[in-house]
């Protein structure tokens, strides 16, 4: 049988009516494209693609079952090894891990893999409703800080082996990134909250508004029984540039501006916690997080949203698929082009204006590309007397996160490194006995999928240590 050389595309809202709603924008595959897709499989003896996922789901028989419309036994593959399916099928970079290593991709296009498992995960949560059997309690007690994908993915794996697992989160809602970071329209919150309820039913208890360093200490959680602790409480400290006017009202994070809106319901009438609706935005940087923050400016009612990177659109590191949506969408890529300074005006009528004004525009010079950087990618050199200046109304920052210090600062022993992630080895052990960390608090922002691995490695490596 001929293989299609191409993978069978997403059907995904229209770019003039999907810019204007939070709805999803990919709308999955229908069971005859999924199983017309799992065709396209070679079924490899080799797996290469399980290779390039850092959750080892066994990719080949999960599609085996697609292809014979067996799509719970298919479920049931994937669930063996990763604990949210659904997830990872729609914010995983599937181009550069699983996908990249599709024998297939050697001739012709990779295998859909992330879309499959979405296809996959959505088809279980529509037809199963069994509760999910909690396992028998073999007597130990585990403490996760955070509720985001490592957090998560290490509390589902201890409390299939039986552990006592409580998450301790700082926000009010659990889900970490996949709820306050990422947006409505590229994960569902119904989904993250799905995933949630599953672990309730294994016995986890998740414990929202305790910050670990401030609430509790490390050391008070094993004071209060808990035998081992995993630091899962990612990268939210937002770095800026340190340019003149980022103090100015109308200057967010990408973090402050994303949580406000997927979190904090700013995008409601009458908000309790606002963010700039309408006018311009300028988003500076160029990875996923800019491209949702930007995405979301102008679901919000911006009538002009600009990237700004200092790289070429070679070297923009979000996926090419969130740049496409961008730009169908209507967003103004400024490429090779770095802020200098964010302009604003004082408000002599306005009593809250005593101290900073207001964005009024954002001043850039013109870049080029020089030779390589550390990185390996080329890098910008300053284009002289290239000066412009772009008309906006809001600057987000989206140039990267680090750690926050807090737990470092409130933990005896645990080492971290210059950027303030923690130091752990290959098992996930931190300087700290008993104490174990993974994902963004190790590595600084990463994705979902990597933070995932790291989970399930601290749970094994837990495991061991605590029955042998």
């Amino acid at each position: 049988m001929a293989i299609d050389p191409k993978k069978h595309g997403m059907p995904v809202q229209e770019p003039q009516v999907r810019a204007h709603n939070f709805e999803e924008v990919a709308l999955g595959y229908t069971m005859e494209t999924a199983v017309a897709e799992a065709k396209r499989c070679l079924n490899c003896k080799t797996k290469p693609c399980v290779s390039g996922c850092p959750v080892n789901i066994q990719i080949p028989e999960f599609i085996e079952r697609v292809k014979e419309e067996d799509f719970e036994g298919a479920y049931q593959i994937i669930q063996q090894t990763s604990s949210l399916p659904a997830v990872c099928g729609r914010v995983c970079p599937q181009e550069t891990q699983c996908e990249c290593y599709c024998t297939l991709a050697k001739k012709f296009e990779p295998v859909g893999i992330g879309r499959l498992e979405r296809f996959v995960a959505d088809w279980h949560n529509a037809h199963t409703a069994e509760a999910v059997t909690k396992p028998e309690s073999n007597g130990h007690k585990v403490a996760i800080v955070g509720s985001g994908p490592s957090g998560l993915t290490c509390a589902g794996d201890l409390a299939k082996k039986g552990y006592e697992v409580t998450i301790y989160e700082a926000l009010h809602s659990a889900g970490g990134v996949l709820v306050y970071g990422i947006p409505e329209f590229r994960l569902p919150k119904k989904i993250v909250s799905k995933e949630v309820e599953s672990l309730k039913q294994l016995g986890v208890k998740i414990e929202t508004n305790v910050i670990i360093g401030k609430t509790l200490t490390i050391d008070e959680l094993f004071e209060m029984g808990f035998e081992a602790v995993f630091v899962g409480s990612g990268a939210g400290l937002p770095r800026f540039m340190n340019i003149p006017g980022e103090s100015l009202k109308g200057v967010y994070s990408a973090n402050e501006f994303l949580t406000r809106s997927n979190l904090m319901k700013a995008y409601l009438e009458d908000p309790k916690t606002p963010i700039m609706k309408g006018g311009k935005v300028a988003v500076v940087g160029g990875g996923n997080v800019a491209m949702d923050a930007a995405r979301t400016a102008l679901r919000l009612g911006a009538e002009k949203v600009y990237i700004v990177y200092r790289r070429s659109m070679e070297e923009l590191p979000a996926r090419a698929e969130e740049v496409e949506h961008a730009r169908e969408e209507g967003i103004d890529f400024r490429l090779l082009c770095n802020p200098t300074q964010i302009l604003g005006y004082q408000n002599p009528d306005d009593p809250r204006d005593a101290r900073n004004g207001f964005v009024t525009g954002i001043r850039c010079v013109k870049m080029q590309l020089g030779e390589p950087d550390e990185s390996g990618r080329r890098r910008p050199v300053v284009i002289e007397g290239s000066e412009f200046e772009l008309d906006v109304d809001a600057v987000v920052m989206s140039i990267g996160t680090s750690p926050n210090p807090l737990i470092k600062s409130t933990t005896r022993g645990l080492e971290v490194n210059r950027h303030g992630g923690i130091i752990v080895n290959e098992d996930g052990l931190t300087s700290r006995p008993n104490v174990y960390a993974g994902g963004d608090a190790v590595t600084g922002a990463a994705t979902v999928i990597s933070a995932m691995g790291a989970g399930k490695t601290a749970a094994k490596a837990i495991d061991e240590a605590l029955r042998g």
